[in-house]
């Protein structure tokens, strides 16, 4: 990887970003928790309806369909990926408590396409929801592309997944595209001690109509990493980059993006469309459920980016992507 790309380090146990605050500590966490600052989101929000997705998109065409949080239906080359599905009512290991949903997921795995592919970013529940695997597991087959300690999760979900584990840097060949583990600024944990024992990552996928990023969950730092991409794979036809649980930002920075430095990722990439992703579906941190959408559009304006070329589709909503 190009030399200013991020690194990471793995010491036996835990993977370590040097320099970098991944998990804060209990002090900080109290802190937060105990400051006030919270804006209470809605219970419900219902989706809007929309057309659903065709079965496949052949060629070079793409289309992207927003499910909710970080879950969403890249189709092209005839070829079906689904980006962290997050399905269930709460993003917790136990279903009676943690933080609930507000939005319901726009599609089920009942009414989803035929799922080729999963990428799976990370651990944290939003993004790996082990009964949203099994219920994707009772109606597809996908093969599955996670970093490295992911896979015995995934397994547990159900033995009709193949995975790929892979390190930053690691690439798997599905389905004649190629998907590339690339790093990101965040970190791991399932329960009490297992923190960073699994990697984190972003991913590249290389398709015949171009270049797909999906960041999953990340910090901005520097903007090393999306430069190092941008440098190796050239500018990404479609990025999707999470706007959201990013306040407050003495606490969030180091592992959640703001919108405003999502629009500074878009331009780090050069990328020709940004989709926006992790907001608007459960109340992880302080903002208010349409902050960050608001907050884009300022953005957007003050870095002199045209709106149409990061877009915010409605839950369900099917996006052409030129």
């Amino acid at each position: 990887m190009p030399g200013d790309m991020l690194q990471v380090s793995h010491d036996g146990r835990r993977f370590r970003i040097a320099g970098h605050r991944g998990e804060a500590g209990l002090g900080a966490l109290l802190k937060w928790q105990f400051s006030g600052g919270r804006v209470r989101w809605p219970a419900r929000v219902e989706n809007r309806p929309h057309s659903p997705p065709p079965q496949r998109v052949t060629g070079t065409d793409l289309l992207a369909t927003w499910i909710g949080q970080s879950t969403v239906l890249l189709q092209t080359a005839g070829v079906n990926i689904l980006t962290d599905p997050f399905l269930s009512q709460r993003a917790s290991p136990v279903p009676f408590m943690g933080p609930r949903r507000a939005r319901p997921p726009a599609l089920t795995a009942e009414t989803m396409p035929p799922i080729d592919i999963i990428l799976l970013s990370h651990n944290h529940y939003d993004h790996l929801d082990l009964p949203g695997l099994r219920s994707i597991a009772r109606h597809h087959a996908p093969h599955v592309v996670t970093p490295l300690g992911n896979a015995r999760l995934v397994q547990r979900a159900s033995g009709r997944f193949t995975v790929d584990e892979l390190p930053w840097g690691g690439t798997a060949r599905v389905h004649g595209l190629h998907i590339h583990v690339a790093p990101a600024l965040h970190w791991s944990k399932r329960g009490l001690f297992d923190a960073n024992t699994a990697l984190w990552g972003a991913f590249v996928i290389e398709t015949p109509g171009g270049v797909l990023y999906f960041a999953g969950d990340t910090g901005y730092g520097a903007g090393a990493a999306f430069a190092g991409l941008k440098e190796r794979f050239g500018a990404p036809r479609l990025s999707l980059l999470p706007i959201g649980a990013y306040e407050p930002r003495w606490f969030m920075a180091p592992q959640h993006m703001n919108p405003d430095e999502a629009v500074m990722a878009h331009r780090a990439l050069s990328s020709r469309t940004s989709l926006a992703i992790h907001h608007g579906t459960v109340q992880l941190t302080d903002e208010a459920i349409d902050a960050p959408v608001a907050a884009l559009q300022a953005a957007l304006n003050r870095h002199a980016v045209d709106p149409g070329r990061f877009l915010v589709p409605d839950a369900g909503q099917v996006v052409s992507i030129g």
